[in-house]
């Protein structure tokens, strides 16, 4: 539909108000600074990226949002309410999914059944019910099922559904860790390096997937990523780390041509680093 002329066209990204926001965010071990003062915001229905070297700590920003980590200075808020001190889980039921790097799913279950796992915080009914599977319970099983097989659906893994995940090539896990995540219902989505150790095949297909999940399901993503051509072609908007430092952010035409990044990844003319990188970040 065509905007009438003279009236006002909607918001952009930037323009709404934040769903996720990081405010002056640092985290010390043990006299190793890992972040040091990193603010940054993402509106609802944003693609954001996070870049930078290994040990930028990126990771570890996505620790803090999820509650793995407590920021040791900073605050972290999702649709204007804080997270300090609350556990993971509790995180997860607001709204905040997760796709992990290292891949979490349990090899002697099928793809389903994985999915499934990521509704279990929306599961409720009660013993009596659960014992006997009738009522709430019924009617919530048949919802869930029919969830995960739109997920199934979305990425293409019709072909997989009852097979053991363990027997599956790594490029299908991939998506099965996506598609369990999107079965959380999140409001935002963490995307940590969804394209590592992807051939050009997948990674492409991952591309369109993650662009399928932003138009059709209009979830809010924040990617971690280091193959610099996929993060410029998907992403809104762009922050760049370097020792857990921000150095950048903008749009991808600008980062690309950034005198600090091109410095960061490259080793020419970088600055006396403000901090180390973590020990779980030094891969």
């Amino acid at each position: 539909m065509t905007a009438r002329a003279g009236s006002p066209s909607p918001p952009g990204p930037h323009e709404r108000a934040p769903l996720l926001e990081i405010v002056r965010v640092g985290l010390g071990f043990s006299g190793i600074t890992a972040l040091s003062d990193v603010s940054l915001s993402v509106a609802e229905g944003e693609l954001v990226a996070i870049i930078g070297p290994n040990g930028a700590g990126k990771t570890s920003l996505f620790n803090c949002i999820s509650g793995a980590y407590r920021p040791t200075s900073g605050e972290v808020r999702f649709a204007g309410r804080s997270l300090a001190g609350l556990p993971p889980h509790h995180i997860a039921a607001l709204g905040v999914g997760r796709m992990f790097q290292n891949l979490a799913l349990f090899d002697h279950l099928s793809t389903v059944d994985n999915l499934l796992l990521g509704r279990h915080h929306l599961i409720g009914g009660s013993f009596l019910h659960d014992l006997v599977w009738f009522g709430r319970t019924r009617r919530e099983e048949v919802a869930h099922r029919a969830a995960a097989e739109h997920m199934i659906e979305l990425l293409h893994l019709e072909r997989y559904r009852k097979t053991p995940v363990g027997i599956l090539p790594y490029g299908v896990k991939k998506r099965i860790e996506l598609a369990r995540a999107l079965c959380m219902q999140p409001r935002l989505l963490l995307l940590d390096e969804p394209a590592a150790g992807l051939n050009a095949e997948e990674t492409e297909d991952m591309a369109r997937y993650l662009l399928d999940i932003k138009e059709e399901l209009g979830i809010t993503q924040l990617l971690i990523e280091h193959e610099l051509r996929f993060v410029l072609e998907l992403a809104d908007r762009v922050v760049v780390l370097n020792f857990g430092v921000k150095i950048a952010e903008g749009e991808p035409a600008a980062i690309r041509e950034h005198p600090a990044v091109i410095a960061a990844y490259l080793g020419a003319g970088t600055a006396t680093p403000a901090a180390a990188p973590t020990p779980d970040e030094a891969r």
